[in-house]
């Protein structure tokens, strides 16, 4: 569960020449800006995310997570959104029709704190983050009760693969 979930569509990259599967080998990355490195199964996760996407038509591509603090999810907040205020994730969604890419920072500090909020453990709370940000690499929105209600419907389902 987020408390404000906020989603960005930039155009920030220079467009890359397109090439073929064959050529281009796509990756799910992990990595930290003034945080430590959160403690999880890198190849179960990778399987989990790969499979999600596959469940809603979509090969993943290049998806990025970064894992920050507070003060910096709210740099990015403000530089990026004009939004001043803290929050668990950012997505940047350079997905195409059939494959989803993308930028997630996601706040640890937020994430901890939300975990304490909503009677959960670090690490479902992390999880269910890092679905977050993948399900609006979908296209999944929750700006509305109805799709906000659909998103967690979605997280739920996610969360209920990785716990097996």
């Amino acid at each position: 569960m987020c408390n404000f979930c906020c989603t960005f569509a930039p155009k920030l990259r220079e467009k890359v020449p397109q090439q073929t599967t064959k050529q281009k080998k796509t990756m799910i990355h992990f990595v930290t800006e003034g945080v430590e490195m959160p403690a999880i199964e890198r190849g179960k996760v990778e399987a989990w995310i790969r499979a999600t996407a596959a469940g809603y038509g979509f090969a993943t591509g290049d998806i990025n997570y970064i894992f920050c603090s507070d003060e910096r999810i709210l740099e990015v907040n403000r530089q990026f959104l004009g939004h001043d205020y803290y929050t668990d994730i950012i997505t940047f969604d350079y997905s195409t029709p059939t494959t989803v890419s993308g930028d997630i920072y996601i706040s640890l500090d937020t994430v901890r704190s939300n975990a304490e909020l909503f009677d959960a453990t670090y690490d479902r709370e992390l999880h269910r983050v890092i679905i977050h940000g993948l399900l609006h690499l979908t296209g999944q929105q929750d700006k509305t009760p109805e799709t906000e209600a659909e998103m967690h419907r979605k997280e739920d389902k996610a969360l209920s693969a990785v716990d097996s």
